[in-house]
């Protein structure tokens, strides 16, 4: 069962490493990029793409020997550290998301000057998460991989208190309030798109269309990361390393976390497709682009909106 997780794993994890990469081919072939809401999305993708390429390293674990554990010792505290780092990395990246969004979609701020902020601490906090472990020496192979596990020849206790609080407990908290928020802008932007008349571009349409993409991250990641919390406490509560775990468990396990990639270029192929198709359907089809609502913020919004359009065209964004 041992092996047949590492392999489905590592399958799961080269599947998701091809996905991010179409999906950051196809951001950057259509020259989305330019506009910050696309750049969220290559940032989440190529975090994606970092994790599934560390993630396929635990293959060489195929072979692993509880015997001669100094042969993969090393290598597999490097993995860990950069599995617990890339997730952590996915995770701050779908927070600063959120956090943008619900300003420019509730709060009427653009806060693209920020976005320099947001990439610097989804790459420097993480690595405070990871680094407790490498001091502690927890990064220890149980399947499906490398992370912050117990070792049979040391106590428990300190592996099971930070596998919680470095990563299961700190991770739900964080993506429960982030799809809280995301699920609150939704439904404040649905009801602002049926009370005002939709003519020729209600700003609040475009907005939706925007923040639903957006909104998935959170949430899926929210779901994702609770079955490695049950994972956890089938580990944490057995008396061995691999001893007391169902491989129901283990093999749910290794689906899961390998999601994590799969999901994130997923999410962007089917948003560039579906707003692709739409646009070709309203070509079709002959009708008016949607239009305008009124009100002070809507001028306010048309202006903002005309003057990126113009720094795009001039190379400024």
């Amino acid at each position: 069962s041992e092996h047949l997780a590492d392999i489905i794993f590592c399958v799961l994890n080269g599947v998701g490493l091809l996905v991010c990469l179409a999906a950051a081919i196809l951001v950057v072939a259509l020259r989305l990029h330019r506009k910050i809401v696309y750049r969220l999305f290559l940032y989440q993708v190529l975090a994606g793409i970092a994790f599934a390429t560390v993630q396929m390293l635990q293959i060489v674990f195929l072979n692993y020997d509880d015997k001669s554990p100094r042969v993969y010792a090393r290598l597999c505290i490097a993995i860990g550290f950069l599995v617990l780092y890339t997730q952590w990395i996915k995770v701050f990246f779908a927070t600063c998301a959120t956090f943008h969004l619900f300003c420019f979609a509730i709060l009427y701020k653009n806060l693209k000057k920020l976005e320099a902020l947001y990439v610097v601490t989804s790459l420097l906090v993480p690595a405070l998460f990871a680094i407790v472990p490498l001091i502690t020496h927890s990064y220890h192979y149980a399947p499906p991989g490398c992370f912050i596990n117990k070792d049979n020849s040391t106590e428990p206790q300190i592996a099971e208190i930070e596998r919680l609080a470095l990563w299961n407990v700190p991770a739900m908290v964080i993506l429960f309030v982030a799809s809280i928020a995301m699920v609150v802008m939704v439904t404040i932007l649905t009801f602002r798109v049926k009370r005002e008349p939709i003519k020729d571009g209600d700003q609040f349409w475009k907005a939706l269309k925007q923040l639903l993409p957006l909104a998935a991250f959170p949430i899926l990641f929210f779901i994702l990361v609770i079955p490695e919390l049950i994972y956890g406490i089938y580990v944490s509560t057995s008396s061995t390393v691999n001893d007391g775990v169902p491989t129901g468990v283990v093999l749910a396990a290794s689906v899961f976390v390998a999601m994590w990639g799969i999901a994130s270029g997923a999410v962007v192929i089917i948003h560039i497709s579906v707003a692709r198709l739409y646009l070709c359907c309203c070509k079709n089809s002959g009708k008016p682009a949607p239009g305008r609502w009124k009100g002070s913020r809507a001028i306010q919004f048309q202006r903002d909106e005309r003057m990126e359009n113009s720094n795009i065209s001039r190379g400024h964004i």
